[in-house]
């Protein structure tokens, strides 16, 4: 068992308070988007031992013991997933993760055309897919697939905007999958997209309508609310398209292959497929690929994913995700009398307030603090946790 110390990100959208906060480090005015506490090379995360090197080397050094023998059979030798700490202070790129197949063979593509991994312009980091589920630790806000054509008609309705009336066209023309991709790529396809007064004339529509009393008030804040972040980009329009969800604190949202989405605000603990693989369409200053997101887009109209826990144990919460590389679990501990934790294979487990003392089985222990964290290999057995606080453990089902 092994302290784990993360590799941060600070993209413009993160908070500078929330994750520092939460690991006891200094705040200052740097945003910090992400801790990564995890082994993808782009970011691998630090084992907080002395001489000790980053967690993807520490892996690859043995990936049996490491892994297990059952998890190296499915996955190869690599960590399955990624677990993140995220805190958005301001909205997250319109985006959508390529599947499996699609991730492979767009990784090939890039590598034959000589793309280095790190290249701010690629699109595909490495081979794998990037599902992902995430558990707000704050409220959280986002857009999440697509609404129904008629409703999202609806919500153009009558907004004194010449592109609101053209969308409107294209999605009363076709109420389904086909129209509201139309709509879509209208929005963003280079040769299509509105222009930056067309994008201020429609927020300002839907500012006089909620001046007016809305009958959708949050559609139209979030319209306003993104053109003022990234004032003309179309991506703003796009959330009429889109269904709203917001997460209150320990509920958990899941994110498949193809959902286009983005985050609004919010502080939470991510979990997904060992991959970086992002492609946007907007609402960001990094690498847009619309023709690569719009080819890997799902456009069928569905609710956004919540999945409720399943109660074990007595004090542990287990959100199964419908994918084979990760789940999570949330255990409460208020007694020093040990629980066991679920899970097996190699696990991160992060203490997100008040203390514990965590245990393998077999082999390792240690004191974790609010905000500190652990990788256990496979090798160290079943875990044991006793304290007052409450832990969140990544492991592979």
């Amino acid at each position: 068992m092994h302290r784990l110390a993360p590799a941060f990100q600070h993209y413009a959208w993160g908070s500078t308070t929330a994750i520092p906060q939460l690991l006891g480090l200094p705040v200052d005015a740097r945003p910090v988007s992400e801790a990564w506490f995890g082994a993808h090379p782009l970011a691998p995360a630090r084992l907080d031992d002395p001489g000790a090197s980053t967690l993807d080397a520490f892996v690859a050094a043995d990936p049996h013991a490491v892994l297990g023998d059952d998890v190296v059979a499915r996955f190869g030798e690599q960590l399955p997933y990624l677990l993140k700490l995220i805190a958005a202070q301001s909205p997250v790129s319109l985006q959508v993760h390529p599947s499996l197949a699609r991730a492979n063979a767009g990784f090939e593509r890039e590598e034959a055309a000589g793309v280095p991994r790190d290249a701010p312009h690629r699109s595909y980091r490495d081979r794998n897919h990037k599902p992902e589920l995430v558990f707000a630790l704050t409220r959280l806000d986002a857009m999440v697939g697509f609404r129904a054509p008629r409703r999202a008609a609806e919500l153009l309705a009558g907004l004194e905007s010449s592109l609101a009336e053209r969308l409107h066209a294209l999605l009363t023309a076709d109420p389904s999958p086909r129209g509201v991709r139309a709509a879509f790529e209208w929005l963003l396809a280079p040769q299509t997209r509105p222009d930056a007064t067309d994008v201020a004339e429609l927020a300002a529509a839907c500012q006089r309508r909620l001046d007016a009393g809305s009958p959708s008030p949050r559609t139209d804040r979030t319209v306003i609310r993104l053109n003022r972040h990234y004032p003309g980009d179309p991506g703003a329009v796009t959330s009429v398209l889109l269904n709203p969800v917001t997460l209150q604190p320990g509920e958990v949202l899941f994110v498949p292959a193809g959902a286009v989405h983005a985050y609004l605000e919010g502080f939470a603990v991510e979990l997904m497929a060992n991959s970086d693989n992002v492609l946007r369409a907007g609402l960001t200053a990094k690498h847009v690929d619309v023709p690569e997101l719009l080819d890997n887009l799902d456009t069928v109209a569905a609710p956004p994913i919540r999945i409720a826990p399943e109660h074990v144990f007595t004090s542990t919460e287990i959100f199964y995700a419908p994918v084979d590389d990760f789940e999570l679990s949330v255990t409460h501990l208020d007694s020093e009398v040990e629980a066991r934790l679920p899970g097996r294979g190699p696990r991160v487990v992060l203490c997100l307030d008040g203390a514990a003392h965590v245990r393998g089985e077999r082999d390792g222990e240690l004191e974790l603090a609010a905000g500190q964290a652990a990788f256990v290999p496979a090798a160290d057995g079943p875990l044991l946790a006793s304290g007052h606080g409450r832990l969140v453990q990544a492991d592979v089902p």
